[in-house]
């Protein structure tokens, strides 16, 4: 058996990684057993208990977090001349069209939101296969498809984000950093959890949230006490 380093030790400690904790305690021990050097993403993920083959059943949505990511999020606009001074004042990183396009079908994907309009879909409808498995697709249910390409730039900026539930069921975000206060991840966690909860699809039977797990970058995953949300 491997010997535990000191800083193993000293999580070990701390944690019980069979225990649940509660989502305030949680919000505070990822803090304390973060190891890394580099500013951590603090993440949840949510075991749910629906079928994501059955497109009644797939569990997908948006949430503002109400203290952002923590992440600088890079923001490509693909708009019409019109609206490019508008995306680029709202603090849109790239803005253009048929460039853009050109780069992404050459392998560019250098960023982490695009945003356009509905009247320039067909032209990136075709980027769907460069676009679509790296989750970077526009779509309107997430808000970006929209001609208020501004609003849509200030909330990818504020910390709105968009999820998926993946095939095993799963939805996974980032809701901050390590450097947050306890409170803070505290209060975006239970946001994205509250979100998913509103979005239980009429057609699932059985437990929805089978179990929630808070962790930072290569921390341990620290398991939710249910009880200790609100509606579940």
């Amino acid at each position: 058996m491997a010997k535990l380093t000191k800083k193993q030790k000293e999580i070990k400690e701390k944690f019980d990684l069979e225990k649940s904790y509660s989502l305030t305690d949680a919000s505070a021990l990822v803090k304390e057993i973060t190891s890394v050097k580099f500013d951590a993403s603090v993440d949840v993920d949510i075991r749910l208990g629906v079928d994501p083959r059955k497109a009644d059943q797939m569990v997908r949505g948006v949430v503002a977090l109400p203290h952002g990511t923590g992440k600088d999020v890079r923001v490509l606009v693909l708009c019409t001349p019109d609206k490019e001074q508008e995306a680029k004042d709202a603090g849109a990183d790239h803005v253009g069209l048929d460039d853009y396009i050109k780069k992404i079908e050459g392998g560019w994907t250098d960023i982490d939101v695009i945003i356009t309009m509905p009247t320039v879909m067909a032209k990136v409808g075709r980027l769907g296969r460069v676009l679509g498995p790296r989750g970077l697709m526009p779509n309107p249910k997430s808000g970006t498809v929209t001609l208020d390409v501004g609003k849509a730039v200030q909330d990818v900026k504020a910390g709105k984000i968009d999820f998926k539930v993946d095939k095993f069921g799963i939805v996974h975000t980032s809701v901050g950093k390590a450097s947050f206060d306890a409170e803070k991840i505290r209060e975006n966690a239970n946001e994205f959890i509250q979100t998913i909860l509103k979005l239980k699809p009429a057609s699932s039977k059985g437990t929805y949230v089978k179990s929630i797990t808070l962790s930072s970058t290569m921390s341990p995953g620290i398991k939710i006490d249910k009880s200790s949300i609100v509606g579940l």
